[in-house]
């Protein structure tokens, strides 16, 4: 039934103030028997399975690292410039015998940058040299790239840094110039670096690690991680010892370890071990003796 002061709103056919809140409670009475269905259904919609593409969709809008592709081997140019790169690449692939006289340990730079320098995620050089001049927290200063390739000689290759104007050092920074032309200066371009890795589901393990060692890296490497010479020079290099990398290089980081190793190894079948193993193998590799770190005066 209608309540009676309606029936009387009614019967006076005159305007009252009632009607107004009459009305507002109406507009609010439809809204609601609208609203909620629609609120349900949405609700309901929003469970793991339909946000999982809507996820996909955000992660795949965010910025990329831009993909770059160095010049090929054969294209570097002739005349002076063209020679002065050729012998940077000759001192970066074959260090012991083109500048032997800077280096401490049986490496040559093209083993931890793969194929010359050239090799995605094997720390490539045409990534590198975009980069710098930067900061870099080992040091505490903003570095050039010279300065760069001053701390690999002496931590990687555990000898002594040619001088930046040096012939050997003016020659890598050509080669390295030479293979970053077209790159876009200062970018984090895909591929540079080592691939970043989570951690591992288990903390690394060195006993796990040397059965990984067994069975998929003592064929290049030996046994004793001792390298393996042909010609009276490491084909293979050594993974400690007097003739590997000193306790300062970034290889004796493990985490820096398993980055490369995972990408890159077995040589030619990157990507084989899995996550666990990766760490696992790099910190059974670090965990032997190898030079001391050079003493920072």
């Amino acid at each position: 039934m209608m309540p009676r002061w309606i029936k009387r709103l009614k019967q006076t056919r005159a305007f009252h103030p009632a009607w107004i809140a009459l009305a507002l409670l109406a507009i609010f009475v439809v809204a609601g028997v609208i609203a909620l269905p629609a609120l349900y259904a949405g609700a309901k919609a929003a469970t793991p399975e339909t946000l999982a593409p809507k996820l996909a969709a955000t992660i795949q809008q965010q910025p990329k690292r831009p993909h770059f592709s160095p010049p090929l081997a054969n294209a570097i140019p002739a005349g002076e410039f063209g020679d002065t790169i050729r012998l940077g690449r000759n001192i970066f692939t074959h260090t012991q015998i083109y500048a032997k006289s800077f280096v401490g340990n049986g490496l040559n730079c093209v083993n931890c940058h793969l194929d010359d320098g050239r090799k995605a995620d094997a720390a490539p050089l045409w990534a590198a040299y975009v980069k710098y001049p930067a900061y870099r927290a080992k040091n505490h200063k903003v570095n050039s790239f010279e300065e760069r390739l001053a701390g690999c000689f002496r931590f990687s290759m555990n000898g002594t840094a040619p001088a930046p104007d040096s012939k050997e050092m003016v020659a890598l920074v050509s080669y390295s110039f030479w293979l970053a032309q077209g790159a876009p200066t200062g970018a984090d371009l895909a591929g540079g670096g080592y691939r970043k890795l989570d951690k591992p589901p288990s903390a690394p393990d060195a006993a796990r690690g040397a059965v990984v060692f067994a069975g998929n890296c003592v064929i290049c490497h030996g046994a004793a991680g001792q390298g393996t010479k042909a010609g009276g020079k490491y084909a293979f290099p050594p993974l400690w010892g007097k003739d590997s990398y000193n306790a300062g290089a970034g290889m004796h980081q493990v985490r820096t370890a398993a980055e490369f190793i995972q990408a890159n190894m077995p040589l030619g079948k990157g990507d084989t071990l899995s996550l666990q193993e990766a760490w696992d193998v790099a910190q059974y590799i670090n965990s032997h003796q190898r030079p001391p770190k050079p003493r920072t005066k």
